[in-house]
């Protein structure tokens, strides 16, 4: 009977020193409260206690029905895509946990649908996807692949100056079809290294520059038939017995891919390097390419 904070209703039998009604052998006992909430408790109760079994049954199926209310209503929670990414108050980024797409139908067809989006004020995306500008994430290649599928690529900065210049310039020259980055080889190559680095790349023909890297002079290529039955391959250069580009059919810088692909058909090529008007190799299309696009 000595509780150090008041109750509402408290269950027991105890001496008549405080509000009480009798209702059989139990006494309701209201500490702590008006006389008048003590009396609406005691109704309550006996409300409870002479329901007849049909008022039950029709008590815990407006209870099902109320709490199968409630579970629909929680289909509707949450909110649109309207409101998250149009509302002018909204102005946050979000992450891949941050939100959840609840499926439901739809009253309109799929070629309805549009993905176009605003990277900036006058780039447009055709797929709202973005590669993260790392050193681990983007580079040419990521930015190319990004952009053929409708998105972006941003090239990350931890590179020397010029060295972005040309991830930029390599993504800026880039055409389907036309390869930017061919594995070249110097003329002073020998035969028997250049039969390991066939091992190692899987093809056989490679353009040969003065220093051996993209964007340097042509001065020929090498193909599988320019070294088949040569003897004394640790001795032999690929400068000695390379077709030199004064042999070969070259095609200009502003070539488009179909026209390319024609003098490959016409002249039964296996590449055909693109240069410059100075002479510098800056692509080649081969024509292992085109089956794989006629597949």
């Amino acid at each position: 009977s000595r509780h150090k904070q008041p109750c509402i209703v408290c269950v027991r039998s105890c001496p008549a020193q405080t509000p009480q009604r009798k209702m059989g052998a139990e006494t309701v006992v209201v500490q702590g409260v008006a006389p008048v909430v003590a009396k609406e408790a005691v109704k309550s109760q006996t409300r409870d206690r002479s329901r007849s079994p049909r008022a039950v049954a029709q008590s815990e199926t407006d209870a099902k029905l109320t709490q199968d209310s409630v579970l629909d209503l929680d289909l509707f929670d949450g909110h649109s895509a309207e409101d998250i990414f149009r509302s002018k108050d909204g102005r946050s980024g979000y992450t891949y946990d941050d939100l959840i797409c609840l499926p439901g139908h739809i009253a309109f067809g799929v070629h309805d649908v549009t993905l176009d989006a605003n990277f900036t004020r006058k780039i447009n995306l055709k797929t709202p996807i973005v590669s993260s500008p790392m050193d681990t994430v983007t580079e040419h290649k990521m930015a190319i692949a990004m952009a053929l599928n409708g998105g972006i690529g941003v090239i990350h900065t931890n590179l020397s100056l010029e060295a972005q210049i040309k991830e930029v310039t390599n993504v800026k020259r880039y055409k389907n079809g036309f390869i930017l980055d061919p594995v070249c080889i110097t003329p002073t190559t020998t035969l028997a290294e250049l039969d390991d680095l066939r091992r190692k790349c899987g093809f056989t023909g490679f353009p040969v520059t003065e220093n051996g890297n993209m964007g340097s002079k042509l001065l020929g290529l090498v193909t599988k038939r320019d070294t088949d039955f040569l003897d004394n391959r640790s001795s032999t250069s690929v400068g000695s017995i390379m077709k030199k580009i004064g042999d070969l059919t070259v095609a200009d810088e502003c070539i488009e891919l179909a026209a390319a692909n024609m003098i490959i058909r016409e002249k039964k090529l296996g590449k055909l390097p693109v240069v410059t008007k100075g002479g510098l190799l800056i692509a080649l299309v081969a024509r292992t390419d085109i089956s794989k696009q006629a597949e």
